[in-house]
């Protein structure tokens, strides 16, 4: 598939902040990109240096609806799969405000609703995404669960600090390498433009020598002031703890709660299973 790409833009000037009028026919121009490689280098990511990981955005929308040609409602949700290497990030207004031109827009069935969707966004996001829709039949069949491995949030700790400070990981690079699986229910960071807070889980998988958990919990806790967008954040998070902890295999997970009838949630790592992490709701989500 030969994807035209969206030319991205500053995000001051995105829709975010600003008020809106929500147009109901469709309309891809709504759509405003963002892109990558401005925060990228803020980490020491130079433009077309290779990236430490590889990785996939989880977009889920949950208010997504279109006229038949009979002008009958209908009603979905839809997974959108972004490809980490895309040269742009989507902004959730902007995404939010497109999939409400499709609110009184006529199509022959979810197929061209499925077509109009994958055209654009592949364009927005400037590579090939994936997109599944979930029927309302479908809507029993999703399941809910947490994030699994060990809790961080279970320790007592005394924090002082919150904006992300690196010097707080460690690692024990004296004794044998492990394998862990780390969780947190803390992280809270901003928008990067209007400030608005965005709540999230994180899961950290990592083999090598063991990472301080009262460091990285303090770390993580350190996002409560921090803007940046979903996306950002989980880089952040990730080359911090590569750069810091030097773990032979990282990576990092993020489910976030949703905003506008979207969550956004961010996978990064340098190693693979051989599949994409579960696209499993949580109770906050």
């Amino acid at each position: 598939m030969t994807t035209t790409i969206i030319a991205p833009r500053a995000a001051n000037a995105s829709p975010l902040g600003k008020p809106a009028t929500y147009q109901s026919h469709y309309d891809a121009s709504l759509l405003f990109a963002i892109a990558r490689q401005d925060k990228r280098s803020e980490l020491g990511l130079g433009a077309g240096s290779t990236l430490p990981f590889f990785g996939i955005d989880i977009w889920n929308a949950y208010e997504v609806s279109w006229l038949n040609l009979r002008g009958k409602p209908h009603i979905a949700m839809a997974t959108i799969t972004v490809p980490a290497d895309s040269p742009n990030i989507i902004e959730s207004k902007s995404f939010k405000l497109y999939l409400n031109s499709f609110n009184q827009t006529r199509l022959a069935d979810s197929d061209a609703l499925l077509e109009l969707l994958r055209t654009d966004l592949s364009r927005g996001f400037g590579a090939p995404v994936q997109i599944a829709l979930t029927l309302p039949d479908q809507f029993g069949t999703l399941r809910f669960g947490e994030l699994d491995g060990l809790l961080l949030d279970r320790l007592d700790i005394e924090v002082d600090d919150y904006i992300p400070d690196p010097a707080l990981l460690h690692a024990a690079h004296h004794e044998p390498a492990v394998e862990q699986t780390l969780v947190s229910h803390l992280l809270k960071s901003n928008c990067l433009v209007t400030g608005q807070p965005d709540w999230g889980s994180v899961q950290i998988h990592y083999v090598g020598a063991a990472i301080d958990q009262e460091g990285l919990l303090r770390y993580l806790i350190g996002f409560r002031e921090h803007h940046e967008f979903h996306e950002q954040c989980v880089e952040r998070i990730f080359t911090d703890i590569l750069a810091r902890c030097r773990p032979h295999k990282l990576a990092v997970y993020a489910r976030y709660t949703r905003r506008g009838g979207l969550d956004i949630n961010p996978w990064r790592s340098n190693f693979t299973t051989g599949k994409m992490p579960p696209n499993q709701r949580n109770a906050r989500q």
